[in-house]
């Protein structure tokens, strides 16, 4: 290179605004937040896809953090608290517990929601439009889907008349969770009865007692350990439902939900905004656009169900 053209070239560079260069020269540090009560690879592996699609590389222009609470409620503020600690710039967490640790942990740091059951009714956020505050990003309306597996559970399970919805007593979500479960209940005319438990040590001693005491079907929530749960609902031969395609391809009857990996990629396009200045209070949440049932026919097969025509046609995916 002749000297002339060496001296226009940093002369070009010292002109630039000190802001882009440190910009184009700055790792993006992205702490990411899950429940872990399920695989967290599904989640992890569609997001980074999505990164990769908008041009960003983990150890080039991005350094992604992970922390999964392993299933255990309690980990997730101290996990947040020591995300926040290591001076990330984005903190991404994945379902209402995780959102709500991180939410405790940090008024500054910008936090996307990968997704959030209901963050209005949770507390979470303001609104929908204009989320406040430091968070924003997805609600995949799990408890809407959640009201809608009662009625998918009924059509599958016409002589059941009283359903459990499983539940943990120790997320904020679980109150919408029931809300839209029972009202479903109401609705259909079916008895809906709460069974809570605190911990994933629990989950055993419960599908006992419902075995016991002749529930016709469960709703599982879905931040609980679906795998496990499908499991314990085929030993006890428990038809079973849950808002999470990880339910119905681990043994559940069926799952209705948002499409999960359609919000894990989305929720790198609020990371791209945020890197390019958006501010969470101003970007608007973003809810599910296509919802997907799943019906594990295996699981029917066992259980002696025969489904009913009408809802294998919806279906939008029937495992064998």
């Amino acid at each position: 290179m002749r000297r002339r053209d060496l001296l226009v070239l940093l002369a070009a560079g010292a002109s630039l605004p000190r802001a882009a260069l440190a910009q184009a020269a700055k790792i993006y540090r992205i702490g990411v937040l899950v429940v872990g009560a399920r695989d967290p690879a599904p989640f992890v592996s569609t997001f980074q896809d999505g990164l990769n699609e908008l041009g960003y590389r983990d150890g080039q222009n991005i350094a992604i953090v992970l922390r999964s609470a392993e299933g255990n409620l309690a980990r997730l503020a101290p996990l947040a608290v020591e995300l926040v600690g290591l001076g990330i710039d984005i903190l991404v967490a994945s379902e209402t517990p995780a959102v709500e640790a991180a939410k405790r942990a940090t008024t500054d740091i910008p936090i996307v929601m990968a997704p959030a059951g209901d963050p209005v009714g949770s507390g979470l956020i303001t609104s929908l439009s204009r989320p406040g505050g430091n968070i924003t990003g997805l609600s995949n309306a799990t408890a809407e889907a959640a009201g809608k597996s009662v009625d998918l559970l009924r059509e599958a399970v016409p002589s059941a008349s009283r359903f459990a919805a499983l539940c943990s007593s120790t997320n904020i979500f679980t109150r919408s969770f029931l809300e839209q479960v029972q009202s479903a209940g109401r609705t259909l005319g079916i008895e809906i009865v709460p069974v809570a438990i605190a911990g994933n040590q629990e989950l055993d001693a419960a599908f006992a007692k419902m075995s016991a005491d002749r529930i016709g079907a469960v709703i599982v929530q879905p931040s609980l350990p679906v795998e496990r749960a499908a499991a314990l609902a085929a030993t006890h031969r428990l038809p079973a439902a849950s808002a999470t395609r990880q339910f119905a391809d681990a043994g559940g009857l069926l799952s209705y939900n948002g499409r999960q990996d359609d919000s894990y990629r989305r929720a790198a396009d609020f990371v791209d905004r945020i890197i390019k200045g958006g501010k969470p209070a101003d970007l608007p949440v973003m809810q599910p656009t296509k919802f997907e049932l799943v019906i594990n026919l295996k699981t029917a097969a066992a259980l002696g169900i025969r489904m009913p025509p009408t809802l294998l046609a919806r279906a939008d995916d029937l495992l064998e």
